[in-house]
């Protein structure tokens, strides 16, 4: 399991849990993102807040993207924007998450 250091002992459950409500938008299952992914999208949000945080997030989301291998890239990239809650950094199957600042 990967875990940041530091004194918030950042998980990769921590930045997944919020997101499972949003499989089924992300898989093109389901047309508008749930309520409840959505709230997870906000979670996720306030949980990274410095750029180590956001790396982490980052590569912790694309390890868990790699089990789902019909994600749909556009249904990714504007989960945040759909849940009106940006994130201060993008998301993508694609990403090189070492470039997050």
């Amino acid at each position: 399991m990967l875990m940041r250091p530091g004194a918030m002992a950042l998980t990769c459950p921590d930045v997944v849990k919020p997101l499972m409500q949003c499989v089924q938008y992300l898989i093109g299952e389901a047309l508008l993102p749930a309520p409840a992914c959505c709230d997870g999208v906000k979670q996720l949000k306030s949980m990274v807040t410095t750029p180590e945080d956001k790396r982490f997030a980052c590569d912790c989301a694309k390890q868990a993207a790699s089990h789902y291998p019909n994600l749909n890239d556009d249904a990714v990239r504007d989960l945040p924007n759909k849940c009106n809650s940006p994130i201060s950094f993008p998301i993508s199957k694609s990403i090189d998450c070492s470039t997050i600042g």
